[in-house]
C-alpha cells in the first residue's frame, strides 16, 4: 500500500510539580484513521533567566498517554472516592541525558484513531513559597511532537460480496476493512479457495476493530481450520473492522484466495426473535403510560410485519438457546452548563425490568465536549415492587455495544473481548452508584436484568417486574470536590476539562483522602495564630498616637484590621470567616502592609521642617502602591520599590542634616543602640523568614511570626515627636533683606524624653 506521513507539534509549556490534576499540563492530539504507527517525540529542556538552565537540578518528568479521554492518574497513590471506576493509561518517565535537554520516544503500533491525550508533570516538591522575582527560577519546558504514518486506499470489503486476491511472492500480507453498522450482532470473515505452492492454505487471518490488527489480535491459522472462518460476536457498532490476511513465512510463489464478510443484523425480522411483542412491553415502559407509539431507532426505518405493526429496533443478546434481540431505549440530553448534562429517560425516571428480558438504555456522549467531566450513574431499587421475592437487578454499563449475557448462573459484565462495569441492587442494598472520571465519548449502553437468587444460583424470576429508579448525568467533578476542595474548569487550547484542587491537607481525585488532612483543632489554631498575631500592631498604634503621628496610626489600624480579616477568609479548611469579597480583602491587606512600610520610613526621614507639605509624599505613595498592586500583587518590586524609594528619601534627608550640623544624624548613640539597630535587625529577620523559610506546611506559624516581627520593628523605628516644655514668644525679625531659621535642638538630636535636653531656640539671620 501507499503510506502518507503526517506531522503534528505543540507549543512548549512550563511543567509544574504535581499536587492535583489541576497542576498537570494536558496536550490534545488527533490520530487519523488507517494509521499503522504513531511516534511521539517528547522534548524537554531547562531554562533559567532566559538562557539554558545548565545549573538546574535534574527532575524526572512523567508523561501519560490515553486514547479517547484524558488519563486518570494517581502518582501520589491516594484513595479514590467510593464507586469510582479508574480507567487505565500508559505511563512513561523521562530521565535527563544532557545537562539542559532530554528527549524520549513513545511508539504505538496501529493506534486507535481519534483523540489522544498526553498529561505531563514534575514530581511533588516540598511546597516552598517563593517570592516572585527574588531569584531566577528553573523552568522545565515540555514539547510533544507526533509523527503518524497511515495507509491510503485500503481495500473495502462489502458484506455478502466476494473479493478475489493474489498475493505475489514479494508481498507478505493484504489489508482490508469493512464498516460495521449499528445493530450488528456478528461479524464473520471467511477465506475461500485458497491456493498456493504449499499444501493447505498457508495464511493467517487476523481481525481487529478500529485499527489494523496486531500480533495479539484475534487470529486464525487457515492451515489448521477448514473452512477458514473467523467470527466476532457483539462487534463495536459504527466502526471499521480491519481484516489482515498474512502469508506464512517461507512460503514460495503466489497465493491466491477469496475473502468475504457476512454481517448478522438482528434488526431483521428473519432472525430469531419473538414474532410479535406489544409495543409498550417491548420498550420496557411502565404499563401505566400506555403504548410507546412504535418508536423507531436506527439508521433505517424499522421493518414492518404483515399486519402493519411496527417493531422497535432490537439489540443482540447471546444465549445458550440461540440469538435473541431486545430493544434499546434512548435518553434525552438536557445541557444545563459546561459538563453539567442530565440524561432523561422517556417515561422515566422509574423503569420496569421484566423478568424475561433485559431493559437496555443508551447514553450518548458528544466527542471532545463530554470527555472532560465525570459520568455518574445511580440505580435505586423500589423494594415494594418485589412482592417479597429475593430479586436482584444487575446493570451492565458498556461502551459502544450493549453487553448482556444469557447465562443465569454466572452474572458478569465481560466477554473474551469486551469488559464493562457491573452494578447490582437488591432488597438489602437498594442503592448502587458508579462514577467514571473522564469517560470516553460515544455511546454507552446500560443493560438492566432481574434475577432471583436460589440455592442453585440465580434463576429467571416468574411474574415479578422490578421497578428501578435510574439517574444518569454528567458533572464537572465528583460531588463538586466536597467541602475541602474546589472544582476548577481548565482549558488547554480548545479543549475544556475539570479537576479538583484540594486544600487543608486533603487529597485524592474527589478530595476525599484524609490521610494527611488537617484536624479541626489544627485549622482553628492556624486561623487564630494568623489573625491574633496582628494584635502586635496595637503598641505601634499607641506609640504613634502618643508621638502625634496620627496619619501613621491610621495606616497601622487599617493594616491590622484588613490583615486580620484577610487571613480569616484565606484559610483552606472550614474555619473561614469573610466579611467582604476575597479579592477586596487581599488588596486591602497588601496595600496596608506596603503603606505601613512607606509611612514609617517617611516619618523617619523627618521632612516636616524642610518640606512643609510632606503629606504630598504620603498621598503619592498611596497612589503608586495602588497602581503597582493592581499590576502584580505578588511581585518582588511591589515591596522593594517603594521601600527603596522611601529609604532613599530618608538617606538624603539624614545626609543633609549631617552635613549641615557637621555631626552624624541622629547624633546620640542611645538612639542607634536601643531603637534603630534593633528595629532594623527585627525587620531584616522578618524579611528573611518571609523570603527564604516560609513553606506551605509551616505557613501558619512562620507568617504569624512575620506579623509579630514587622509590627515590633515599627515600634522601634518610629521616631519620637518633641514636645516643648514652655512656649516661646514671637521672635523679633530684622528689617530689610534676610531670613530667619529657627531650629529645635531636641528635634535635631532625635531624643525620646523631652527632659534629656533643654529647649533652646537658635535663630540665625
Amino acid at each position: 500500500g501507499l503510506f502518507v506521513t503526517d506531522y503534528f507539534t505543540r507549543t512548549p509549556r512550563k511543567l509544574s510539580p504535581f499536587r492535583s490534576f489541576a497542576s498537570i499540563e494536558l496536550f490534545h492530539f488527533h490520530i487519523p484513521e488507517d494509521t499503522v504507527i504513531a511516534v511521539w517525540n517528547l522534548i524537554t529542556f531547562k531554562e533559567q533567566g532566559g538562557t539554558f538552565g545548565d545549573q538546574c537540578p535534574d527532575r524526572s518528568i512523567t508523561v501519560y498517554f490515553r486514547s479517547g479521554a484524558p488519563s486518570v492518574i494517581n502518582p501520589l497513590h491516594t484513595h479514590f472516592p467510593r464507586d469510582t471506576a479508574v480507567p487505565g493509561s500508559f505511563a512513561l518517565t523521562l530521565t535527563w541525558t544532557l545537562p539542559n535537554r532530554t528527549t524520549g520516544v513513545f511508539n504505538v503500533t496501529s493506534p486507535l484513531p481519534g483523540d489522544w491525550f498526553l498529561a505531563a508533570h514534575l514530581p511533588k516538591d516540598e511546597g516552598k513559597i517563593s517570592v516572585k522575582g527574588l531569584y531566577e527560577e528553573c523552568q522545565y519546558l515540555f514539547q510533544p511532537q507526533l509523527i503518524v504514518q497511515r495507509l491510503v486506499n485500503i481495500a473495502v470489503l462489502y458484506p455478502g460480496h466476494v473479493t478475489e486476491q493474489s498475493m505475489a511472492p514479494h508481498n507478505r500480507s493484504c489489508l482490508y476493512k469493512v464498516f460495521v453498522p449499528s445493530y450488528t450482532s456478528r461479524v464473520l470473515v471467511e477465506v475461500l479457495r485458497c491456493h498456493g505452492a504449499a499444501e493447505g492454505c498457508p495464511l493467517w487471518l487476523r481481525v481487529r476493530a478500529k485499527a489494523p490488527p496486531l500480533h495479539n489480535s484475534t487470529t486464525l491459522d487457515c492451515r489448521e481450520h477448514a473452512p477458514c472462518q473467523l467470527a466476532q460476536d457483539l462487534p463495536f457498532w459504527q466502526h471499521w473492522y480491519y481484516v489482515l490476511v498474512e502469508k506464512h513465512p517461507g512460503v514460495p510463489g503466489t497465493v491466491s484466495f477469496q475473502v468475504t464478510v457476512q454481517l448478522t443484523d438482528c434488526s431483521r425480522p428473519s432472525l430469531a426473535r419473538p414474532p410479535f411483542l406489544p409495543s409498550s412491553a417491548s420498550m420496557n415502559m411502565p404499563h401505566s403510560f400506555g403504548s410507546a407509539g412504535g418508536l423507531a431507532l436506527g439508521d433505517s426505518p424499522p421493518p414492518t410485519s404483515p399486519n402493519d405493526t411496527k417493531h422497535p429496533i432490537p439489540i443482540p443478546v447471546t444465549s445458550h438457546a440461540g440469538e435473541r434481540c431486545w430493544p434499546v431505549r434512548p435518553t434525552l440530553r438536557n445541557e444545563l452548563d459546561t459538563f453539567s448534562v442530565h440524561f432523561y429517560i422517556f417515561f422515566g425516571p422509574n423503569v420496569s425490568v421484566p423478568p424475561d428480558r433485559p431493559a437496555v438504555f443508551v447514553i450518548n456522549l458528544l466527542p471532545v465536549l463530554d470527555s472532560g467531566g465525570v459520568l455518574n450513574l445511580e440505580l435505586r431499587l423500589n423494594v415494594s415492587s418485589l412482592c417479597g421475592e429475593n430479586v436482584t437487578v444487575f446493570g451492565c454499563l458498556n461502551h459502544e455495544v450493549p453487553l448482556t449475557s444469557g447465562d443465569n448462573t454466572s452474572v458478569t459484565c465481560e466477554t473474551e473481548s469486551l469488559a464493562g462495569f457491573l452494578l447490582s441492587v437488591n432488597a438489602t442494598a437498594s442503592l448502587s452508584r458508579l462514577r467514571i472520571p473522564y469517560p470516553q465519548t460515544g455511546s454507552w449502553y446500560l443493560s438492566l436484568r432481574s434475577l432471583c437468587a436460589t440455592e442453585h444460583g440465580f434463576e429467571p424470576c416468574t411474574n415479578v417486574t422490578a421497578e428501578v429508579y435510574l439517574r444518569a448525568y454528567l458533572s464537572p467533578c465528583i460531588n463538586d470536590c466536597g467541602i475541602y476542595g474546589q472544582c476548577k474548569l481548565l482549558r488547554t487550547n480548545n479543549y475544556l476539562y475539570a479537576a479538583c484542587e484540594c486544600k487543608a491537607g486533603w487529597n485524592g481525585w474527589g478530595c476525599t483522602d484524609n490521610a494527611e488532612a488537617f484536624s479541626y483543632g489544627f485549622q482553628l489554631l492556624s486561623t487564630l495564630l494568623l489573625c491574633l498575631s496582628n494584635v502586635m500592631f496595637v503598641p505601634p498604634v499607641a506609640i504613634a498616637v502618643r508621638s502625634h503621628y496620627l496619619l501613621e496610626a491610621a495606616v497601622y489600624i487599617f493594616t491590622m484590621f484588613f490583615s486580620t480579616f484577610y487571613h480569616a477568609c484565606d484559610q483552606p479548611g472550614i474555619v473561614v470567616f469573610c466579611i467582604m469579597e476575597y479579592d477586596v480583602l487581599q488588596f486591602c491587606d497588601f496595600l496596608g502592609s506596603l503603606m505601613s512600610v512607606w509611612v514609617t520610613v517617611i516619618a523617619m526621614a523627618r521632612l516636616q521642617p524642610v518640606v512643609k507639605q510632606a503629606s504630598v509624599l504620603y498621598l503619592l505613595g498611596a497612589m503608586l502602591l495602588s497602581m503597582a498592586l493592581q499590576m502584580d500583587r505578588h511581585g518582588l518590586w511591589n515591596l522593594l520599590g517603594p521601600s527603596l524609594f522611601a529609604l532613599g528619601i530618608m538617606a538624603v534627608a539624614w545626609t543633609a542634616r549631617t552635613i549641615r550640623r557637621r555631626h552624624c544624624y541622629p547624633p546620640t548613640w542611645k538612639r542607634w543602640a536601643f531603637y534603630l539597630c534593633p528595629g532594623a535587625l527585627i525587620a531584616a529577620a522578618a524579611v528573611l523568614l518571609y523570603a527564604f523559610v516560609e513553606t506551605e506546611e509551616n505557613y501558619f506559624y512562620i507568617h504569624s511570626i512575620w506579623h509579630l516581627l514587622i509590627a515590633g520593628s515599627v515600634g522601634f523605628l518610629l521616631p519620637p515627636r518633641a514636645k516643648p516644655s514652655r512656649r516661646l514668644g514671637p521672635l523679633p525679625r530684622r528689617k530689610g533683606c534676610g531670613y530667619q531659621l529657627c531650629v529645635n535642638e531636641q528635634e535635631e538630636l532625635g531624643l525620646v524624653d523631652p527632659a534629656v535636653a533643654s529647649i533652646n531656640s537658635i535663630c540665625t539671620s
